[in-house]
């Protein structure tokens, strides 16, 4: 195998410095004007464009002047709110592109594939997406789906262009394209071509990897929303009748029907979705999660499963060499204290000599790094050799042996490395000398490691046999490699465990593997573990009282895997599954969350599934269901203060006409009290960090729906409550002051409430005295600014006038701020008193 080192970090920046990264170009020119165009046709503009209309028929010219301008700041928070989430997606849709195996300055590293540039050497394996067009250097077996290009559904076979060939004259059968898909075999590759010099980019096709969609709760959303806008266009004919019968004046009326709509309208929950998901994505992105599906942001708080690898999940997937064993001695090489014997150095040393030259396997690598420390002389001796045959691992043989020359002589030395059983065919051992190795296997895996057994032999000259079943090899031992559990593993599982979530390990190690691995980090193995061939022999009734309650399995193919998944699901669970071969998509997609691994998971994988794990770590998985989770709570949490919020501004602007007072609101109160609203939802709710008592709780029943009854009726609840103190001090304020001064008081006590409904709905369990002293600056801000605002609107004379007030006594107007914050905080109290009698009933036996 002919060695190369790449190109080097610093042409490989200069090169995509020159040509632009390898991405095909994307319209962005109309997407401001596109956004700008989606604000201005939102109904809630709309009706303010109306508004400033009937200001002008009406000749009250300066309030259709001040309306105008808070158009301007309307649109401008709208499209910053959108352009926010459109930002989070755009980096998503970075970090979510293909991978690319490459070499740079002679290392095997992954990057992000529109970081490919011209020159690189790619390595491509079955599975893979192919980043850019090259050209083949080296290919066995390489097989692939060019159907994107071609529209020709068979692979097509590819060759590698000779040594010395021209490249810019290889056909097509040694070219590989960008976008195209590795079915079989693997190969190295030389980029010729990136980005829009690809002939996918000529052809002009546009892949995105991450695409908006119809989540359940933006269908639940809708649902409601549709609702609220028809009762709120119903209110608005029905005041403007109302108000022209009782008062007269259709200009007026359509005014106060207006006014009326717009304090109805739910114009604030698409934007709650829409932020929420993108910017929880992102946030999901920053942990080392990468979303490609917006409903597992949904699912991941709903999770009661997770199925996941052993490989690179639990452990490091960093392999070390741990045992030497000959036979005769069994070594620990991390308690070694003296040199190896030369018995041990040849076992280690035949095992380096069945290694690739340039190792990428992580056995491999810790094979080479174990022979370089501990059998120098060895791994010297194999360097002055030459590679002449190789032959590779196949399905009917679980074994790589390599063919060696010297430079002095014509004698042939051979090394093989691979399953024992294989080895030990190839050495033709006895059944009883086979059942010993084997017990050795299994006293050597119970602690945890993959075994491997080497052997050697030798030939005079002359032409190696057709397979590697025709030498005579003689056994030298067996290896035992061990990758080391991550630290964060224990620690992710308890909290696991308290959040109410059960681990299963699907393995296709060794069992006694996955029983030391499951045992070293604290994953529940009291029911014992399950093969791969004893799934296969359960029929789907017994393989689901099974799954009910085994949690470690070993030895499992990927077909019994996609079995496995739906053998949990039956259960009612939110299963989430990892995954990164290619025949793991299956379950993948059968699996309610699909997660690909990031470090070493094929192109296959990642786009069979809803999320990537980009550094393959169990505790970042943890993490993401606590950020799924919170997610959620946040969600709910505004939408709940949404439905609250709108009950008391509908109020005012209907029950002073059904009473027969002045009315209350006019658009400007509405846009005023919307400035506080948009922000509370997009800033403060979304922001919102969720302590520990997250993950100390079960997970919410898959299915329940967000607009639950009994949140829509504690949301109605606060609604009603904040309405009736607001009834109460315009009530009594226009008994005792003018009508202006009685709206501002009126108007004092909607803006109190709003913000003592944000305080109240920003925790459902939590009392009012944690969520103060909980971080969450926007709040502060958002609260200390309209308080500014509602000073100067109730003080100053000239803006008061706008608003149609009169500056109230200091001392009503504390006293109607005062009952703003008394009505909500003690509607709060009371839930909360609600909650802990129900949580005390549930933990009391009852006496009956």
């Amino acid at each position: 195998m002919q060695s190369r080192t790449g190109l080097t970090n610093a042409t490989a920046a200069d090169r995509l410095q020159a040509d632009g990264p390898n991405e095909l170009p994307a319209a962005h020119g109309r997407r401001l004007l596109d956004m700008l165009l989606r604000v201005v046709a939102e109904p809630m503009f709309l009706l303010l464009c109306v508004a400033v209309t009937l200001y002008v028929v009406l000749g009250e010219l300066r309030e259709a002047l001040i309306l105008a301008t808070s158009l301007l700041a309307v649109v401008a928070i709208s499209a910053s709110q959108e352009r926010r989430a459109e930002r989070a997606l755009e980096a998503l849709r970075d970090l979510s592109s293909p991978r690319a195996a490459v070499l740079r300055d002679g290392e095997l590293r992954r990057i992000a594939g529109r970081e490919v540039v011209r020159g690189d050497i790619v390595m491509l394996a079955e599975g893979d997406r192919v980043p850019a067009d090259g050209v083949l250097l080296e290919s066995i077996d390489l097989e692939i789906d060019e159907s994107l290009l071609t529209g020709e559904s068979l692979a097509a076979p590819k060759h590698a262009v000779p040594p010395g060939a021209d490249a810019a004259k290889a056909p097509a059968e040694a070219r590989v394209y960008s976008g195209t898909l590795v079915v079989r075999g693997h190969a190295s590759a030389e980029i010729t071509s990136t980005g829009a010099g690809t002939e996918l980019g000529r052809i002009g096709h546009a892949l995105a990897t991450l695409k908006p969609q119809q989540t359940p709760l933006y269908r639940e959303t809708r649902r409601m929303v549709i609702w609220l806008a028809i009762l709120g266009i119903a209110l608005c004919v029905a005041v403007l009748f109302l108000y022209a019968a009782l008062r007269g004046g259709w200009v007026q009326g359509a005014l106060a029907g207006i006014t009326l709509a717009m304090s109805v309208l739910p114009e604030e929950f698409a934007v709650v979705l829409t932020v929420f998901l993108a910017l929880g994505a992102w946030r999901l992105s920053r942990q080392g999660v990468l979303t490609r599906s917006m409903p597992a942001i949904e699912a991941l708080g709903a999770a009661t499963v997770l199925a996941v690898d052993k490989t690179g999940t639990l452990t490091e997937n960093r392999m070390v060499v741990s045992v030497l064993d000959d036979g005769a001695t069994r070594l620990a090489l991390e308690d070694l204290r003296s040199p190896l014997d030369q018995g041990m150095r040849s076992l280690l040393g035949s095992a380096f000599a069945a290694c690739e030259i340039q190792a990428f396997d992580p056995m491999e690598r810790a094979i080479a790094a174990a022979a370089q420390q501990h059998a120098p002389r060895e791994a010297q001796s194999l360097g002055r050799m030459t590679l002449v045959h190789e032959y590779e691992l196949t399905t009917e043989l679980l074994a790589v042996t390599h063919v060696w020359k010297g430079d002095a002589s014509e004698r042939l030395l051979i090394a093989t490395k691979g399953a024992p059983e294989a080895i030990a065919g190839l050495c033709r051992l006895e059944p009883a000398q086979v059942s010993r190795l084997l017990e050795r296997v299994e006293q050597i895996a119970r602690d945890g490691l993959r075994v491997l057994a080497i052997a050697s032999a030798e030939l005079p000259g002359g032409t190696p046999p057709a397979t590697p079943q025709e030498l005579h090899f003689g056994f030298l031992g067996l290896i035992g490699l061990r990758d080391p559990v991550r630290e964060t593993v224990p620690a992710a599982l308890a909290d696991c465990h308290r959040a109410g979530i059960r681990v299963v390990m699907i393995t296709g190690d060794h069992p006694g593997t996955a029983r030391a691995v499951a045992q070293a980090v604290g994953l529940d193995d009291s029911h014992g573990l399950l093969t791969g061939a004893e799934l296969a022999s359960m029929d789907e009734v017994a393989l689901r009282e099974r799954a009910a309650v085994v949690s470690v399995y070993a030895r499992v193919p990927p077909a019994e895997k996609l079995r496995l998944v739906r053998a949990l699901r039956a259960h009612g669970g939110v299963v989430a599954m990892t995954g990164d071969g290619v025949n793991d998509a299956p379950a993948l997609k059968a699996a309610d969350i699909g997660i690909a691994m990031g470090s070493r998971g094929t192109d296959v994988a990642r786009e069979a599934a809803s999320l990537v794990l980009v550094n393959d770590d169990f505790g970042s998985l943890v993490m993401a269901i606590r950020m799924g989770r919170r997610i959620y709570e946040n969600i709910r949490s505004a939408m709940s203060y949404l439905i609250a919020v709108h009950i008391p501004l509908a109020g005012a602007g209907l029950l002073p006409l059904l009473l027969g007072w002045p009315l209350l609101l006019f658009p400007l109160h509405v846009v005023f009290l919307e400035f506080v609203i948009d922000p509370a939802c997009s800033l403060v709710f979304e922001g919102e960090h969720r302590g520990e008592e997250i993950m100390r709780r079960p997970p919410r029943a898959h299915g329940e729906r967000l607009f639950s009854g009994k949140m829509l009726l504690e949301s109605v609840a606060l609604g009603l409550v904040s309405l009736a103190a607001v009834a109460l001090v315009y009530g009594f304020a226009l008994t005792r002051f003018s009508d202006g001064q009685a709206r501002a008081l009126a108007f004092i006590v909607l803006v109190v409430n709003n913000l003592a409904l944000i305080l109240v709905n920003r925790s459902k369990t939590g009392s009012l005295a944690s969520v103060l002293l909980r971080p969450n600056r926007a709040f502060w801000v958002i609260s200390v600014l309209a308080a500014a605002a509602l000073v100067i609107v109730s003080s100053v004379p000239s803006v008061a006038s706008a608003f149609r007030i009169e500056p109230p006594p200091i001392t009503a107007a504390i006293a109607a701020a005062l009952t703003g914050m008394a009505a909500v905080a003690i509607t709060g109290m009371l839930r909360a008193a609600l909650r802990a009698a129900r949580a005390w009933s549930k933990l009391t036996p009852s006496s009956s």
